[in-house]
């Protein structure tokens, strides 16, 4: 990458009140309520494979990459130069540098290999640090970790295919996956006139000779440039899971045609695709028609992510504009030392704080299920959804009002936040919206009560520490007993205040008291949509010191 020296003396004028350019830092020493959580939440051998990712994602070289990644988007390749078929994405090599921090590392891997001794705390964990590099690789790192559920329904697949998904290293080449050590998984499950309602899927699968053979379109086809993907199709005993490989048996790429890539919102360094299979050779995953029981479990596991992002780039945010505020002066003041501006960042504050809990919560429970915990069991049902809904609906508004604090330097694309700011709306799209996601927390409910119940346990172990608290938990008590259409009108409001009742119990517990009751207050006595609006009293220089120690 090529290196610049800026000058701060300009023909007409010096640069000045601007904060010095960014240095090395490193993203996991910096941030000690994810320290705290890991401690708290993770064996110890968690934070020491950890240290050396949190140096290289706070890298200039690694912040460089994350630039170039975006700046130069995969391009499509459709055919040869002789009119074949390639069907190729060709991607920045900063996207495969990128790619190699995160898979020549294991952290795709690291939650099935160490799975009941840390192993789901270890990839959340590095997930949050790698979005903080650039959120949009994470996309296929994902993809191949949550594929290994899906994969042990069929014992057959998962011992072909889980040494390569588990392998560290990555290996881009488009070859047959007998020929490389190191794979990656995509996804392609939704269409167009069903998008969440997947049971309305159209696309068919046929048995043939030599396995399966499919017909139909898929509207979003993450990392397609993958060597296999979990796909749905209709059969005669109802929709199935499938298995597609990017090159068949017999060594010829797979008919699974590039329509297009997406012109998204967000993130321009890694490809989405429209796809068309035509007669696409398959192999069925999991039981006959059910195929959405099977995909869900790799979803369970997409799920967490999506609600670990959200979370990494709040914090990262907040980071940007803490910098910026400590070095930028205006109306005779540092930024930093003004009223608005404190209440403001010890807001936003909090909220990273919130979110780093509940997730690493969440994925101790994913661990503790590992084990045959109930108890963990039954909130690894619940957690995620309730943690992807709130962190997704906080972080567009939070990551606007981090821009805010940087003023017009924070609007253009030079700047992280621009890059963030449109990204934040894709983990709630993702792997449900928000009306599908409340809607899955009632259904645990009603087929498993103990999930409740389990989390009913974790808010009691908090109750008499913050009156707001208590008072919040009783509401929450009463609504819970309202008829089922009543349920359903109030998902939202549910959700919503499960999530934030969870993580003011969390904060209540483990974090500074400063940190607990000052969430518990502001969120559920005068709670307003607006970051900044914490009670008068509130020790904002306590919250403030714990963003970069």
């Amino acid at each position: 990458m090529q290196e610049y020296a800026p000058r701060a003396r300009l023909a007409t004028h010096e640069v000045t009140n601007q904060p010095p350019p960014p240095e090395d830092r490193d993203l996991l020493e910096d941030d000690l309520p994810m320290r705290e959580a890991l401690a708290r939440e993770a064996p110890d051998w968690v934070a020491e494979r950890l240290a050396p990712l949190g140096r290289d994602v706070g890298s200039e070289h690694v912040r460089a990459l994350g630039e170039a990644a975006n700046r130069h988007p995969p391009e499509l390749r459709l055919f040869d130069r002789y009119g074949r078929r390639l069907d190729a994405v060709d991607y920045h090599p900063a996207y495969h540098e990128l790619m190699h921090l995160a898979m020549d590392h294991g952290w795709h891997a690291v939650a099935w290999q160490e799975e009941g001794r840390g192993g789901h705390q270890a990839h959340v964990a590095a997930l949050y640090l790698l979005t903080q590099a650039e959120p949009g690789f994470c996309c296929p790192v994902t993809m191949t970790h949550a594929a290994m559920p899906a994969l042990r329904h069929s014992p057959s697949l998962h011992e072909r295919w889980s040494p390569g998904l588990l392998h560290w290293d990555y290996d881009p080449r488009a070859l047959p996956a007998e020929r490389k050590t190191a794979l990656t998984f995509g996804m392609a499950m939704t269409e167009k006139q069903g998008g969440s309602d997947v049971r309305a899927n159209t696309t068919q699968a046929t048995p043939v000779a030599d396995g399966w053979r499919l017909n139909g379109h898929k509207w979003f086809c993450s990392a397609p440039m993958s060597d296999a993907f979990l796909t749905l199709a209709q059969t005669d005993d109802g929709l199935g899971c499938f298995l597609v490989p990017r090159f068949t048996p017999d060594g010829e790429r797979n008919a699974i045609e590039l329509q297009r890539l997406k012109d998204k919102c967000g993130n321009r360094a890694n490809a989405s695709a429209e796809i068309e299979y035509r007669d696409t050779w398959a192999e069925p995953l999991g039981e006959p028609g059910r195929g959405v029981a099977t995909i869900l479990s790799m979803v369970q596991q997409t799920r967490l992510d999506a609600a670990t992002a959200p979370v990494a780039m709040m914090r990262q945010a907040l980071s940007e504009a803490w910098r910026h505020v400590r070095a930028r002066h205006a109306f005779g003041r540092c930024l930093a030392e003004q009223p608005l501006m404190r209440t403001l960042l010890a807001d936003m504050a909090l909220e990273v704080e919130a979110g780093v809990a509940l997730t690493l919560r969440t994925a101790r429970a994913f661990d503790g299920a590992a084990r045959g915990d109930a108890h963990e069991t039954a909130l690894a049902r619940l957690l995620p959804a309730l943690a992807k809904y709130w962190h997704n609906k906080r972080a567009p508004a939070f990551l606007a009002e981090a821009m805010e604090c940087l003023g017009g330097i924070g609007y253009v694309e030079e700047s992280p936040l621009a890059r963030l700011y449109r990204e934040a709306p894709v983990n709630s799209i993702w792997e449900g919206s928000g009306n599908v996601i409340c809607l899955d927390v009632l259904r645990v409910f009603g087929r498993h009560p103990e999930a409740l119940t389990a989390l009913r346990q974790e808010l009691d172990a908090a109750r008499g520490a913050s009156s707001a608290l208590d008072t919040a938990m009783q509401e929450l008590v009463t609504r819970l007993e309202a008829p089922p259409d009543t349920l359903e009108r109030q998902a939202r409001w549910l959700t919503q205040r499960l999530a934030q009742c969870l993580q003011g119990a969390l904060l209540l517990r483990h974090a500074p008291a400063e940190i607990g009751e000052t969430f518990c207050r502001s969120r559920f006595i005068d709670a307003s949509p607006v970051f900044g609006t914490l009670p008068a009293d509130a020790p904002e220089a306590a919250i403030l010191n714990r963003i970069q120690p």
